[in-house]
């Protein structure tokens, strides 16, 4: 007879699985770069589509054939630079030194964070460069645009943004893009690698036999009520619980980064792009958007943020774009 026995199963190196403390992404690194510009870009997942491509991939078992490649679809208009943000050395690590905000900002701004009626943005510059010795580093502060998506929301979504170069570069590049917009091709290219970055799809509160995979016990469990509970949590001896035992809790609507993604094609109309009847649950798309090979984190709507591909990729493939589906969702 058989052995009932099944080890849970899912990576321990995402735990503690706890809920993300905000929808908006943040990103903590960035790739090296010596050029003063921006380093990532926010956008909106619309959904997904396929495409007819030809690989060009060298030595690719499908080299010089046409190939069938699940894309996402990703809203992308231009973010607004609303300010700057200095970062110096402290005790138990970087700390703010200052922001500078534009002196005119959006009044949608207003339902994202708190608008200063008169921002010091003389004084906050005046007060970075005497203490440029100390800067570390130097963000963007970004908003997006959402009323020019097809979201049909207001609130914009706010987040730091990396520069490239040295602490002097990026001041000046800072200053120079204040109160300006920045566009997803001022960032990427077509056929670049890109890291997403994005809050999973919330599960709300799961048992470990959904969350953890583990094995539902036999049936003669079922007169205590505990066929969908771990069999044991540990020894007598040390009376200790660890952290490896599969228990129930929190699942998805956590931060994680989907390294790698190609980035298939970049485009500026949107009626390009737009099936019949538009994105379900999403819209119409009416500007920029890109498309990006393979699945990214997040359900609709749900903002994905896009850096400059962290990790080297040994071999980069390459497709000529013949065919994007344009079918209709609904089935119209």
């Amino acid at each position: 007879m058989a052995k009932h026995h099944k080890p849970r199963c899912g990576s321990t190196g995402y735990s503690p699985r706890v809920r993300a403390k905000k929808e908006t992404p943040s990103i903590s690194n960035y790739a090296a770069s010596e050029e003063a510009a921006a380093l990532g870009f926010l956008c909106y997942k619309a959904g997904m589509t396929h495409v007819i491509a030809k690989d060009l991939t060298k030595d690719s078992p499908t080299h010089n054939l046409d190939i069938n490649i699940p894309v996402t679809v990703l809203d992308c208009p231009p973010l607004t630079v609303i300010g700057f943000r200095a970062y110096v050395q402290g005790y138990l690590g970087i700390e703010v030194l200052t922001d500078v905000l534009a002196e005119k900002l959006d009044k949608d701004l207003a339902r994202a964070m708190s608008i200063p009626k008169k921002p010091k943005t003389q004084e906050n510059i005046k007060k970075i460069e005497d203490n440029k010795d100390d800067i570390v580093k130097i963000v963007l502060l970004v908003s997006t645009q959402p009323r020019k998506s097809g979201l049909g929301k207001k609130k914009p979504d706010v987040m730091e943004l990396g520069i490239g170069g040295d602490a002097a570069a990026q001041l000046g590049y800072a200053k120079g893009m204040l109160g300006k917009e920045i566009s997803v091709r001022d960032v990427f290219s077509d056929s670049d690698m890109v890291d997403a970055v994005a809050v999973t799809k919330g599960k709300g509160f799961q048992g470990p036999v959904k969350r953890w995979g583990i094995k539902v016990q036999k049936r003669k469990a079922k007169r205590a009520g505990h066929m969908r509970h771990v069999g044991s949590v540990g020894g007598w001896k040390p009376a200790t619980l660890s952290w490896l035992t599969p228990m129930a809790g929190q699942m998805g609507y956590h931060n994680r980064v989907d390294f790698n993604k190609l980035i298939i094609r970049m485009g500026e109309k949107g009626e390009e792009i737009n099936p019949k009847g538009g994105f379900v649950r999403y819209g119409m798309i009416k500007g920029e958007y890109v498309l990006v090979k393979g699945s990214v984190p997040g359900p609709r709507k749900r903002a994905i943020a896009l850096r400059k591909a962290i990790r080297e990729l040994g071999k980069i493939p390459s497709f000529t774009l013949d065919h994007i589906s344009l079918a209709s969702p609904q089935g119209a």
